[in-house]
């Protein structure tokens, strides 16, 4: 029996359970293990379909995590695994230094569907990665160090990424960072004016903050920012690897504002969930410094040509069923929905904010956010607070969840704040 005959046949529960749990104590990381035990979100996935996940005993949950946005198209969707399936009875990953046609195909889809003049794509494997190509293009092209960044903003953790992560719990650790990048308050247009200097490359924000509490960009803001960059020579990056392909109820969140970034960074959901895929898309003018510098980004598993089958098969799929359509419409439900449970419990939702299927639920205290992530474990759905931000709730499911699904999402919601409500007044 092979390796992978083993593991896919084993239907003893509980022997999977015991071994995966030792398994990640002894040999990956004990405390996120101990972490997701206290949230109650020890979930051992087994069965993925639609808008849900069966976990490895047979209980079915409401994913409103999805990775925070990687499964727009759905959890396993049959369409883009048989894509792959295809792919892989004649494709390996394609040789990194080899013309991929399959990589020259998803650059010219990219460059078709995303808004304005955004032209040239630079593949990596994850969002972090991405963001430093973005970085590189904005320092190489500019010729100056500088990246405006925006607090409580989320970009990564790796070289380039880190230092724009504008939250010092994931960079203190590992000080002397990169330099070159300053910080300033989201939404606010004179801070940033006020930040700019001789030596300003670029501008980069997500249009809507993810892990800092599900928080969207005015339009005016933004196109602001569109008209500082524009009069200082300067480059406005967008980070669109949680919101884009659909998520918000475009397929790129910067078509709500108007406003087309010099760069557009891209990941999660650009593959359906089903193989690791990041881009930058630019505009031809920033492809100047790629006549010196063609391989600013050397990478063996980026833009594979499995990965890009893959994506223009999710692709295909969001457009054929009109995914952001879709999502709008389930979004103005969830959005109805939780106007009424803030009405009744106004003493624990201070806010409920997003567009889309992007979804916050905002608390008074930092403690509640994890509490409720527990009680919708046992309600049926699994959501987690967002991490640079514990008092803020998310909700990003699936693009395919239907009304029903929605409903049910809702229904948990509210038992799982009547139980909060009950633990508050036995507190006070």
């Amino acid at each position: 029996m092979s390796i992978i005959d083993e593991i896919l046949g084993e239907k003893d529960v509980e022997k999977i359970r015991k071994e995966t749990e030792e398994n990640y104590r002894e040999y990956v990381n004990p405390f996120a293990m101990r972490m997701l035990k206290n949230a109650s979100l020890d979930i051992i996935e087994g069965k993925r379909e639609g808008a849900s996940v069966w976990d490895i005993s047979g209980e079915k949950y409401i994913d409103c995590v999805t990775g925070a946005g990687i499964f727009n198209v759905g959890r396993h969707n049959p369409e883009v695994v048989e894509a792959l399936k295809k792919a892989l009875d004649t494709y390996d990953m394609g040789g990194w230094i080899s013309i991929v046609r399959e990589r020259g195909l998803l650059a010219k889809k990219l460059a078709e569907i995303t808004p304005g003049n955004l032209k040239y794509s630079l593949f990596c494997c994850g969002g972090g990665e991405a963001i430093e190509v973005a970085i590189k293009l904005a320092r190489g092209h500019t010729d100056k160090p500088e990246i405006i960044c925006m607090n409580n903003g989320y970009h990564g953790v790796t070289g380039f990424a880190l230092p724009a992560t504008g939250r010092d719990v994931y960079k203190k650790p590992f000080a002397p960072l990169t330099p070159g990048y300053v910080h300033v308050q989201y939404n606010d247009l004179k801070a940033v004016e006020e930040a700019i200097t001789e030596e300003t490359a670029a501008v980069m924000l997500e249009p809507i903050q993810g892990e800092g509490g599900i928080i969207p960009a005015d339009d005016e803001y933004l196109r602001g920012l569109r008209e500082l960059c524009d009069k200082n020579d300067m480059l406005l990056i967008f980070d669109e690897v949680q919101t884009a392909f659909g998520r918000t109820g475009k397929m790129f969140c910067a078509e709500h504002s108007g406003v087309t970034p010099d760069i557009m960074v891209m990941a999660k959901a650009l593959s359906g969930g089903l193989y690791p895929i990041s881009a930058a898309i630019f505009t031809e003018e920033i492809s100047d410094f790629l006549m010196t510098h063609p391989f600013i980004i050397i990478n063996s598993f980026g833009g594979t040509s499995l990965a890009c089958l893959v994506s223009l098969a999710a692709i295909e799929y969001l457009e054929k069923n009109d995914l952001p359509a879709h999502a709008e419409k389930m979004g103005k439900r969830f959005l109805k929905g939780l106007a009424t449970l803030k009405d009744k419990y106004p003493d624990l939702i201070l806010d409920v904010r997003g567009k889309g299927l992007m979804l916050g639920i905002e608390f008074p205290e930092d403690s509640i956010g994890p509490r409720m992530s527990y009680q919708l474990r046992h309600n049926g759905v699994i959501s987690i607070y967002t991490f640079n931000n514990p008092r803020i709730i998310r909700i990003m499911p699936t693009l395919v969840i239907k009304e029903e699904e929605v409903d049910f999402v809702l229904d948990a919601f509210d038992k799982s704040l009547a139980e909060i409500a009950k633990q508050e007044a036995k507190n006070s």
